[in-house]
C-alpha cells in the first residue's frame, strides 16, 4: 500500500517554480522566492524539507548544448569495475565538459555500467576529453555514441497554473 503524501499550496508553487526556467542572475533562489512572496531562506528550507519528505527527488539542469556552441556531443559508456563506480563517476562528473554522469545496470549483452555525456566543438575534441577521463581514472574500455539528431528537450510538468 502506498502512503499518501500531502502536497500543500506552497509545495505546488515551489514545484511550478523549479520546473520552469531557472533565472540566470547572481542570486537565483532569491529571485525565485520573490516570485511567490517568500524569502530565499524560506525557499531553500522548504526545498530541503520537500526532498527529505520525498515530495521531490531531484533537480537538474537541461543543457541546450547547441545554443551554447557545442556542435559535437556523445554519450560515452564505460565498463567500470563495480567496486569503483562511485569513485570513477565522481571524478568524471567533475570534468567541465561532462554534463551528465550516471550508473546503470549491466545486461548480458551490454557490459557498460557508467554513462557520461560529453560536449565539445568537434568529434576529435570529444575523443580527447574521453581520453583525459580514461587517463585520470584508469578506465579504458568505452564506446562513444555520437548525437545524430537533437530532439526537443522538455522537462516533466507536475503542476500547471490550473492545479
Amino acid at each position: 500500500m502506498t502512503e499518501e503524501i500531502e502536497i500543500s499550496e506552497l509545495d505546488r508553487k515551489i514545484v511550478r517554480l523549479l520546473q520552469g526556467e531557472f533565472p540566470l542572475v547572481a542570486e537565483p533562489y532569491k529571485a525565485l522566492a520573490a516570485e511567490i512572496g517568500i524569502t530565499e531562506e524560506e525557499l531553500l528550507t522548504h526545498i530541503t524539507a520537500m526532498r527529505e519528505e520525498k515530495k521531490i527527488r531531484k533537480m537538474g539542469a537541461v543543457l541546450r548544448h547547441r545554443e551554447v556552441g557545442f556542435t559535437a556531443n556523445c554519450l560515452c559508456v564505460w565498463n567500470v569495475p563495480d567496486g569503483r563506480v562511485d569513485e570513477v563517476a565522481k571524478r568524471m562528473a567533475e570534468h567541465p565538459r561532462v554534463s551528465h554522469c550516471y550508473d546503470r545496470n549491466r545486461t548480458d549483452d551490454w557490459q557498460y555500467n557508467l554513462y557520461t555525456m560529453i560536449h565539445g566543438y568537434s568529434r576529435e575534441e570529444c575523443e580527447e576529453i574521453a581520453a583525459e577521463l580514461a587517463a585520470s581514472t584508469g578506465i579504458e574500455e568505452r564506446r562513444m555514441l555520437y548525437t545524430k539528431k537533437e530532439w526537443k528537450k522538455t522537462s516533466m510538468r507536475y503542476f500547471s497554473e490550473d492545479d
